[in-house]
């Protein structure tokens, strides 16, 4: 609506194309939906005024957003309603915020080369763009955004510790899908106990809309934490475990002709010195424990066949 007494705009068509930055077939087509009010009729001629280029504003920044129309159509007719858009908007603009307090960054293609080992990778680099790592600048082809240069930083340490560039790729690309699976749960979980409430009308009252968005901005952090808090405790967890799995490696086996020394008691060694002499000993020792182990194999094998109920056959009578 313009103000009282505020001069009034008028527009044809192609001008509020101009203004707004849709088409005409566009403007058109959401007269059709409903979405943007008829003209007036002036003559022959359609006159649009300041309040289709608001709408027409409006709607292109619900699409930015990732509104549909048919979702844009339930909250533009409930601000015609009188219904308001402010706590909804406030409410879109606290989910589409930034989630982190990084803050994006610009690289160069020099910096980009010196960062990773000082050659050029044509390849590594298109990889990096349809990761989103990196995002081209429109007009430039030797400067890119970071959008997290942590993340980027982090790509660059493994690579000076030996990991190749493709294998950081593939890494990423299988943690990012796991940590969208995370998200969806987490987000599946507060709506489920938390925003259902408020969220639960379309679109939502200004009061559910506006306590929704204040419960965000306390929520918002605790997945983070949650999932920093779980991680740290799985890789002690994990990386303890696999210390220790490597540091207790086996022993290689022995071969069968290494000596291996026994201590026995002094006693025991000057009675079978004096039984075969100090140059037979060690040959006695060696067949006496052998023999006892012959003896406990005849035994073991001897109770085995008592237990499964084999009957001794009876000697031949005279």
């Amino acid at each position: 609506m313009e103000p009282p007494g505020a001069p009034r705009v008028e527009y044809r068509i192609e001008d509020l194309a101009h203004h707004s930055g849709a088409t005409v077939r566009t403007i058109r087509a959401y007269q059709d939906r409903g979405l943007l009010p008829r003209p007036e009729r002036r003559g022959r001629s359609n006159v649009y005024g300041d309040a289709h280029l608001a709408r027409l504003r409006q709607i292109a920044d619900l699409l930015d957003r990732g509104y549909t129309l048919a979702s844009i159509k339930e909250l533009l007719e409930a601000w015609d309603a009188g219904r308001g858009l402010g706590g909804v908007l406030g409410l879109v603009a606290e989910v589409d915020g930034p989630w982190t307090d990084e803050k994006a960054d610009r690289i160069t293609r020099a910096e980009l080369e010196a960062a990773f080992g000082g050659t050029p990778d044509d390849a590594a680099v298109a990889d990096a763009v349809a990761l989103g790592v990196l995002e081209p600048l429109p007009g430039t082809d030797d400067e890119f955004l970071v959008p997290s240069p942590q993340e980027l930083a982090v790509a660059a340490e493994l690579h000076a510790a030996g990991v190749p560039l493709s294998a950081i790729g593939g890494h990423l690309r299988e943690l990012r899908g796991q940590v969208e699976h995370i998200a969806a749960r987490f987000l599946e979980f507060t709506n489920e106990h938390v925003f259902a409430r408020y969220l639960g009308n379309h679109p939502p009252s200004e009061a559910d809309a506006a306590e929704a968005a204040s419960l965000i901005r306390r929520l918002r952090p605790l997945a983070q934490k949650s999932v920093d808090a779980e991680l740290a405790r799985a890789m002690r967890l994990f990386a303890t475990r696999h210390l220790r799995r490597h540091l207790a490696a086996e022993e290689p086996p022995r071969r069968r002709d290494e000596l291996q020394y026994v201590a026995l008691p002094a006693s025991t060694m000057d009675a079978v010195q004096a039984l075969v002499g100090q140059e037979n000993m060690a040959a006695f020792i060696t067949a006496a424990a052998e023999r006892e182990l012959h003896s406990r194999t005849l035994d073991a094998l001897t109770a085995t066949g008592s237990n499964s109920g084999m009957v001794p056959q009876k000697p031949p009578s005279a």
